[in-house]
């Protein structure tokens, strides 16, 4: 996963909760959530249901 700016204090917690998220789902054994900063993100890699929710279109 990509966050929105590589100094965000909040990485690691993030990431946790992601794959405490994906554990949870039915029939999912495995779980490995990494940081990764390529591509970088942009406001276009958010869904366009999410985008309306935020006010972002």
């Amino acid at each position: 996963m990509t966050l929105t700016a590589p100094g965000c204090g909040m990485g690691g917690v993030i990431a946790g909760e992601a794959e405490r998220k994906i554990r949870a789902i039915p029939g999912v054994e495995d779980v490995l959530v990494e940081l990764v900063w390529e591509p970088p993100w942009n406001k276009d890699m958010i869904t366009e249901a999410a985008r309306l929710q935020l006010g972002l279109f």
